[in-house]
């Protein structure tokens, strides 16, 4: 990433609370009845953000959860604190998910369950977390080779190490570990629609390429987007091509989303799933357009002779990768590739060894 445009943008990005940060099982208020909380995760990306809503339905005053954490116990005793020290003797009322990755709604059930609440979510991303956290569904894809699963969606686009392949067949459960289960019931949440939490109107705006149907959730009066994963202050969003969906344009559905966020007020407090609240939206979204105009320009100039996805993964990313990370390394790669393919700027050619190579048309 070009040093400068980084500066700038960066410097154009406020942190209002500065260093603060929620300790383990505490809150901190970020708006009148909008309280910040943080779990852990056990990622290199170390932790999540979780927020509390004062709420009221049907007469009956309480909280509203956004956003779950991953299915641990850990996580479950953080809430426990919670549960007794932050949300003054009152219900929660329901649990509202952004999307279906596991750090998201790994709890969605135990929570529902827990609190008798009911999980809101767009369709898609319930459909799709039910599906893979199934044992006979996602979850049982790609433990063995020819399945159709990850493993062989990687090999097809060059990553051939036979260590790698088994590491990734080993994961095959890797989902469902964090997601045991998902609610049998939900409310739909769509694309425009307005939900009152706590006297306000929060808009629900879908973004589309981090994960299928992804709700982030504003406040006009309130000047608050909850943002999810679409937008974070200084990690871009990973955006990959998964085995489902193996000719999919996330990028091109990404960088579209961005788009849906700029009609927003410039002093707008993004509250996003990693990292700390900040107000910058615009120029944060000017970074992340940079950014893959960059990779993207990288990647065409990787492939001035035909190049695998795997070959892509160095010009893209410049540290040493373990299998957790390469595999989203893998899917980023092939979702550049597949967005410039879409585009008519790539061509692409299934070759005798049966992986596919990606050359400037």
């Amino acid at each position: 990433m070009n040093t400068k445009n980084q500066s700038d943008s960066q410097s154009a990005i406020h942190y209002p609370l500065g260093d603060v940060l929620p300790d383990l099982g505490s809150t901190v208020e970020v708006a009148p009845g909008v309280r910040w909380l943080r779990m852990r995760l056990p990622f290199a990306l170390d932790h999540i953000n979780l927020w509390l809503l004062r709420d009221s339905i049907d007469g009956v005053s309480g909280w509203t959860i956004v956003d779950c954490g991953i299915a641990n116990e850990e996580t479950q005793l953080a809430w426990e604190t919670v549960f007794a020290s932050q949300l003054e003797g009152l219900p929660v009322l329901r649990v509202l998910v952004t999307h279906m990755h596991p750090d998201h709604i790994g709890l969605a059930q135990w929570l529902c369950e827990r609190l008798k609440a009911p999980l809101w979510i767009s369709m898609t991303d319930y459909l799709t977390a039910q599906w893979l956290s199934h044992k006979e569904g996602g979850a049982a894809i790609g433990a063995r080779a020819g399945s159709g699963g990850s493993a062989d969606h990687f090999q097809r686009h060059g990553l051939n190490a036979p260590e790698d392949l088994e590491k990734i067949r080993g994961r095959a459960n890797y989902y469902s570990k964090m997601v045991p289960g998902v609610p049998r019931q939900y409310r739909r949440i769509m694309d425009g629609e307005m939900i009152a939490i706590g006297g306000h109107a929060w808009q629900v705006i879908m973004g589309y390429g981090h994960a299928p149907e992804h709700a982030s959730l504003y406040c006009q009066a309130l000047g608050v987007l909850i943002s999810g994963d679409m937008l974070l202050p200084r990690i871009s969003t990973n955006v990959s091509v998964y085995d489902a969906d193996p000719d999919g344009d996330p990028l091109g559905l990404y960088l579209d989303s961005l788009e849906r966020y700029l009609p927003l007020p410039d002093d707008t407090l993004v509250l996003p799933s990693h990292g700390k609240p900040f107000i910058g939206m615009k120029p944060r979204i000017a970074q992340l357009k940079t950014h893959h105009d960059e990779r993207l320009a990288d990647t065409m100039s990787a492939c001035k002779k035909p190049a695998t996805a795997r070959e892509i993964v160095p010009v893209l990313f410049k540290r040493e990768l373990d299998i957790h990370q390469m595999t989203f390394a893998m899917g980023e790669a092939i979702a550049h590739l597949n967005y410039l393919l879409r585009r008519g700027k790539l061509d692409r050619q299934l070759c005798g060894d049966g992986v596919l190579r990606f050359c400037v048309r």
